[in-house]
């Protein structure tokens, strides 16, 4: 059996014909059976051209191991997260490749209870996917699943008091992934509930062509579209989703993206509201401000390595209610401790109906006290080099260092982090300052002129 070349530190995703084919696939569904112990196993996918017949030969690979395999159809990645829980699935699989170029293609998984699959249970999966195929066994089928949307709106919603929400104009973008559907599910679940929101709707439908370009709004070539259509519409709001929704990103009335640092903060801060004292997650590559409103707000942070199945991991081993990566996901203790693109603009939309005030006014001053450079990405033949250039370069200064995910450097008034990306072959910068007067564009141009290299973006 050929090797499988498309697992990552904690998903899958692959390039089509070279590492993922349907073939991959259903040796994927064996091999997750098998490892797992799973007897039944929601599955959904995006709307990418070839997800269909990923998810058809992956389904097949289950249901040859004696897997029940309950099949959403179209979904968001958290609406898997949320059907294994819900129909008291053995695990669950997206097919999705979120951001990633149209030639690619993967997979998100989760077991039991919607509880992250480790880097140790991901390997363990391929090794068995890699091995000779076992004998079928019986029992296996492929089901549509039953219905899970409306339970599944139920649950977004409880995270809202619809009578906060205030009377507002809301533009969404789609980007023609997959988060139309399950969106309109929402609006016409808060309408009924008497919310007085207006929404205003662009490349809505799923289009796995993607006419528009690949919807990834974290990249500021793709961010000016929603900003011109906020503008345009005299919105008071902005929202953008990713292909599988599982991120979204907002931008203020006047067009302006908020990056997800302060919305994070944001978050952390609806939720000690709530609950004083409760403990937030957060990643380590953009952190002053996050940690300067959990520690005002008297709750206690703890910081967590980049990426979904461990932030999963924090929240269920120390009990948070939430926590936030700056790449846009946020995770949710009462949402199974998963990622969800849905519940974060309606608690930004709750806030600024309880305070009264726009998004740029709740991140202005946040955002002018801890300033941020954004995630500057670079293409480099030996990152290791890089990494050890920049070290030689800064440690002699005597900063603090902190090695939690890549390499943190934090001086009196700004700070910087390095890290390879788990997903793409980059290296990935940040450097954010305490303080109005750090250029912090200054500080990441110096560090950049060490790292070398092609920017990515």
């Amino acid at each position: 059996m050929r090797p499988i070349t498309c697992f990552k530190a904690y998903d899958l995703r692959g390039r089509l014909g070279e590492e993922l084919d349907e073939d991959v696939a259903r040796r994927v569904g064996r091999g997750f059976a098998q490892a797992t112990g799973a007897r039944r196993v929601v599955i959904g996918r995006d709307c990418r051209l070839s997800s269909a017949a990923l998810a058809a030969a992956l389904a097949e690979g289950l249901a040859e191991c004696g897997v029940e395999v309950l099949d959403l159809g179209l979904c968001g990645t958290e609406e898997v997260y949320f059907a294994t829980s819900h129909l008291d699935a053995d695990g669950g699989i997206e097919v999705t490749a979120s951001h990633n170029p149209a030639d690619y293609n993967g997979m998100k998984f989760v077991g039991r209870g919607s509880a992250p699959i480790d880097p140790a249970g991901l390997a363990a999966i391929r090794a068995a996917a890699e091995a000779e195929s076992p004998p079928p066994r019986p029992g296996g089928r492929i089901l549509p699943a039953a219905e899970t949307r409306a339970a599944y709106v139920e649950r977004v919603l409880s995270f809202v008091d619809p009578a906060f929400l205030p009377p507002v104009k809301v533009l969404v973008n789609a980007g023609n992934g997959a988060a139309g559907p399950t969106f309109d599910a929402i609006a016409g679940a808060l309408t009924a509930r008497g919310a007085r929101l207006a929404f205003e709707r662009i490349l809505h439908a799923p289009d796995g062509r993607f006419p528009q370009g690949i919807p990834n709004p974290l990249l500021p070539g793709n961010q000016a579209l929603t900003a011109e259509a906020v503008r345009a519409a005299g919105a008071d709001l902005g929202i953008a989703w990713d292909g599988d929704f599982d991120r979204c990103f907002l931008f203020d009335h006047e067009g302006r993206f908020v990056p997800g640092e302060y919305i994070v903060g944001l978050l952390a801060e609806v939720f000690l509201a709530r609950e004083p004292g409760a403990v937030i997650v957060h990643d380590p590559r953009v952190v002053w401000n996050t940690q300067d409103v959990i520690a005002r707000a008297g709750g206690r942070a703890v910081v967590s390595r980049t990426g979904h199945a461990f932030l999963k991991a924090a929240l269920r081993e120390t009990g948070a209610v939430y926590g936030g990566e700056m790449s846009a996901h946020h995770y949710f203790r009462d949402f199974m401790c998963c990622d969800s693109g849905m519940i974060p603009w309606l608690l930004v939309l709750e806030l600024m109906g309880r305070k009264g005030a726009r998004l740029a006014e709740l991140v202005g001053a946040r955002m002018a006290a801890f300033p941020s450079s954004g995630e500057i990405n670079f293409r480099v033949a030996d990152p290791a080099a890089a990494i050890a250039r920049i070290e030689a370069a800064f440690a002699p200064l005597g900063p603090a260092r902190d090695e939690t995910d890549g390499l943190s450097l934090a001086f009196a008034d700004w700070r910087l982090n390095l890290r390879r990306s788990n997903t793409e072959p980059l290296l990935r910068l940040n450097v954010e300052g305490r303080g109005p007067g750090v250029d912090v564009a200054a500080r990441a141009a110096e560090v950049a002129a060490l790292i070398g290299g092609e920017a990515a973006g």
